[in-house]
């Protein structure tokens, strides 16, 4: 069993109300072998809702409004769900500034990445879940399948 960013898997639960859906993860899921998660939702945030980009160790919308707590608590909850579940690994959504890995938006809502992490998956990380971004999934994928 894994877990899945919840968009990746078809649920229409971005900041702008529309889901990333990756068919080969949503099947997943339909098979029972994965589960859904959406930190910045179970950590009370609505759909839609304003873009958020972090900056540094905070979490805020181009408005300048702090949302830091809600990913923190979204990606506690996330992260207690995982271990109830004995789950150990994740595919999170890459670059976003709850589930994003090695690489998110840097703040200045440009589009412009720099390196680093996303609340959640960084949470994770820290506490032995493998993260694994969506590309990162597929390419692990593909390589099993071809060898």
């Amino acid at each position: 069993m894994i877990a899945i960013s919840a968009c990746l898997g078809g649920v229409a639960c971005r900041y702008d109300g529309k889901s990333n859906t990756v068919e080969g993860l949503k099947a997943l899921v339909e098979q029972g072998e994965a589960i859904l998660i959406c930190p910045e939702v179970m950590g009370g945030l609505e759909i839609p809702r304003d873009p958020c980009e972090r900056r540094g160790n905070q979490v805020c919308t181009q408005k300048g409004k702090d949302c830091t707590a809600a990913f923190q608590k979204g990606a506690e909850a996330a992260l207690t769900l995982l271990q109830e579940n004995k789950i150990t690994m994740a595919v999170l959504k890459s670059k976003s500034p709850s589930c994003g890995k090695g690489l998110i938006y840097d703040g200045s809502f440009t589009r412009t990445l720099k390196p680093g992490s996303g609340i959640a998956a960084e949470l994770f990380s820290q506490n032995g879940v493998r993260v694994l971004t969506e590309e990162e999934w597929k390419e692990e994928k593909e390589n099993s399948q071809n060898a």
